[in-house]
């Protein structure tokens, strides 16, 4: 069973437009969670944003099950930064 929330993958342009970008494995992809009033850090790794979500109210990890449980209109952000060309 996956998450409770979809995970989109997307890459922010300058001019503020949003585009769909693929999977690579030298892209970086960051995390954040977003409340109605409050807006998370971004991390590198899902499980640390999942884990400081307590701090600005988007969810807590359940100690018993391990699973990340996200408060009723808590959304996760993902951007994926390209690498730099080699």
């Amino acid at each position: 069973m996956g998450p409770p929330f979809s995970i989109r993958r997307v890459i922010s342009k300058s001019s503020g437009t949003r585009e769909a970008f693929d999977d690579s494995r030298h892209d970086m992809t960051r995390f954040r969670f977003v409340t109605p009033h409050r807006i998370g850090k971004w991390y590198n790794d899902l499980g640390l944003a999942q884990r400081f979500a307590n701090a600005i109210g988007a969810g807590f990890l359940d100690p018993r099950s391990g699973r990340f449980i996200a408060y009723r209109e808590t959304r996760l952000e993902t951007a994926t930064i390209p690498a730099s060309p080699e």
